[in-house]
This record gives C-alpha cells, sequence and structure tokens, in this order.
C-alpha cells in the first residue's frame, strides 16, 4: 500500500446581513448589545472514495480485491496529520497499512514515526499478545521471539527444526519463544484444524503441545484434511495425552477463537507469509538459517544491556483449565 489521497470539503462561512431598501428602514442597534456569532470550526473528512482509487491505481490492484479504510483519528506522534488504517484483502489473505494524512489533503507521509525514547518495534510489540501461547525458554528473558507459523507450511517446518535443535541450547536463560498460528487456509487445507488441535492439546502441558508441534511438523507430507484427526487421536494416547478430552475440544473447536485472534493480529501486523518471527518486535519473514537469526538475536540482547526496553513481559506458563474436562 503506498500513498493516500485525501479530499478536504470547503466550508464556506457567509455572513448574512440584513440591508433596508432605503435609510428609513435600516435597523438601529444600540451599541454593546449586537451578537456576534462564532464561525464554526469543521474538520475535514475523508474521502473515502476517491481515497480508494487512488489506491487501487497506485497499487495496481484489480476489482476482485476488497479495500477498505478501516479507521481514521488525529495522530498523537504528528501534529496536524491523520492517522489513517487501510485494509486489502483477497479471499481470507489481507494485510493493513497505516498512513499520515495531513489537514487539506495534499500531504502524505508512509512509514513510521519513531521515537527515540522507546524501542524502535515497540508498536509490534505492543500488538503481539504472547500470554497464553505455547513456550520455549525462560521467563523473563530479555529477548522474546514470537513466531506465526502453519502446521501444513513446508517453509514453517524447515524453520521450526533450526529453531528447535539449536534456540534452547544456545540461549538457554536469554531467549524466549512463543508460537502464534497464521493458518493460510486457501492454500492448506487442513493448517487450520491443526491449529485447533494443537491448542487443545496445550491445554494438557506445554510439553504435550510441543510433542505434537514437533509430531504434525514430522507427518507433514502425509497428513490430510480427512486423516488429520484419526492420525491424530491414534497418536495421542501413546504420548501421554488424554485422548476423550482431546476429541471434545477438537470436536466443539473450543480453542478456535484463539486461533481467529491470532490472524487478525497477524492482519494488523501485515503479515502476508509463513514462517514469520518477530525478535523483540523486529519482522524476520521467511525461513532463517541459524545463522541469520542468532546474528539478530546478539544484536538484542547487546542492546538490551543498557535499554531494557522489551523481552518477556508474560512471566510465566499460564495454566488453562482443559475444555471437556469433567
Amino acid at each position: 500500500m503506498q500513498t493516500f489521497l485525501r479530499a478536504v470539503v470547503p466550508v464556506a462561512l457567509t455572513a448574512l446581513c440584513l440591508f433596508g431598501q432605503d435609510a428609513k428602514k435600516a435597523v438601529k442597534i444600540k451599541p454593546g448589545t449586537a451578537k456576534v456569532s462564532s464561525p464554526v470550526e469543521t474538520t475535514p473528512k475523508l474521502d473515502t472514495a476517491k481515497l480508494i482509487d487512488y489506491l487501487r491505481h497506485l497499487n495496481t490492484w484489480t476489482p476482485e480485491i476488497t479495500v477498505v479504510v478501516k479507521d481514521s483519528q488525529p495522530s498523537t506522534a504528528l501534529k496536524g496529520f491523520d492517522e489513517v488504517t487501510v485494509r486489502a484483502s483477497l479471499g481470507e489473505r489481507s494485510m493493513e497499512q497505516r498512513y499520515y494524512v495531513s489537514a487539506d489533503g495534499k500531504t502524505i507521509v508512509r512509514g513510521d514515526i519513531l521515537d527515540t525514547t522507546v524501542h524502535p518495534f515497540a508498536r509490534e510489540i505492543s500488538l503481539i499478545q504472547n500470554v497464553g501461547h505455547p513456550s520455549l525458554g525462560t521467563p523473563g528473558a530479555p529477548v522474546v521471539i514470537s513466531l506465526y507459523t502453519d502446521f501444513q507450511c513446508p517453509y514453517c517446518k524447515d524453520q521450526a527444526k533450526v529453531l528447535r535443535e539449536n534456540l534452547t541450547q544456545t540461549y538457554p536463560k536469554q531467549v524466549r519463544l512463543f508460537l502464534h498460528d497464521y493458518p493460510l487456509e486457501q492454500i492448506h487445507p487442513w493448517a487450520r484444524s491443526a491449529a485447533i488441535a494443537g491448542r487443545c492439546i496445550a491445554f494438557q502441558g506445554e510439553e504435550n503441545f510441543w510433542k505434537f508441534h514437533d509430531w504434525v511438523f514430522d507427518k507433514q507430507g502425509t497428513l490430510t484434511a480427512e486423516n488429520l484427526k484419526p492420525e491424530m487421536m491414534s497418536w495421542a494416547p501413546k504420548n501421554g495425552i488424554d485422548a476423550l478430552q482431546l476429541s471434545r475440544c477438537y470436536d466443539t473447536k473450543e480453542t478456535e477463537a484463539g486461533v481467529n485472534q491470532d490472524i487478525e493480529t497477524a492482519q494488523k501486523l501485515g503479515l502476508n507469509s509463513t514462517p514469520t518471527l518477530y525478535i523483540n518486535g523486529r519482522k524476520i519473514a521467511g525461513s532463517n538459517s541459524w545463522e541469520q537469526l542468532k546474528r539478530v538475536i546478539d544484536l538484542e540482547l547487546k542492546y538490551q544491556e543498557t535499554a531494557k526496553n522489551a523481552g518477556d513481559t508474560a512471566c510465566c506458563s499460564v495454566t488453562l483449565a482443559t475444555p471437556g474436562a469433567k
């Protein structure tokens, strides 16, 4: 998404005066008794139709792409500008972007307004809610990795392998990883079901969730929308998981709201692919080697030695009641 065009509707303030046709009919007003009305100030309104037309032309968006102006409010970061949020979507996929538009609609600012007194990725950190998500690592760690993944995505499988083999071994106390769901349903038909199942299993303990995590990625090539549940129900009791509780939770989709919340947050972040990691809010898209990830982690660890403005605030693991349990 690029530039916003804002149309300003001018407000004409017209002074209405009564003039007699001759001087004898003129109305005389005693000095000090006249009341003068103050001009009414009105805020120009965003012409969303023109804005959307402009964006379609700018980004070569075809008619099947839905473009919606979601929000417009005065910016606290840039005086005299409005902060505008726009969403573009096609089917289940969507993304959002922010723009800053001047009051007269002539000036557009793209990008982020940064405050040097706070972490440069403070917005991303505030949007991503890690509490209650499956985690690896030590509570209170100075570096947090929030990973958006899709159990049917082959690149996610590669990234998962890299993290599982290296993260806790290299950083036993300095880094905490949280896993978030972003199933790309239009290309991965069983990804949402796997995300729902993973959350159901997480109710029975984080260690069980990570067993499921590793099993799903290991079986990725043979799982289908049709055999996911029977394969899972055969695997679960062999690995210490209560199959009855799992089946109840999975069949009633009791954890689907959490999956939907992750998807909504991903869209607000403008995320359009998996895997995507946020290392203390810094976006790292695609499947990355351990050397690449370690470089960024080390940079953030060094920065946090003095900055101390990011890291794990989720405190600890959250124990939730198991849905369907008596």
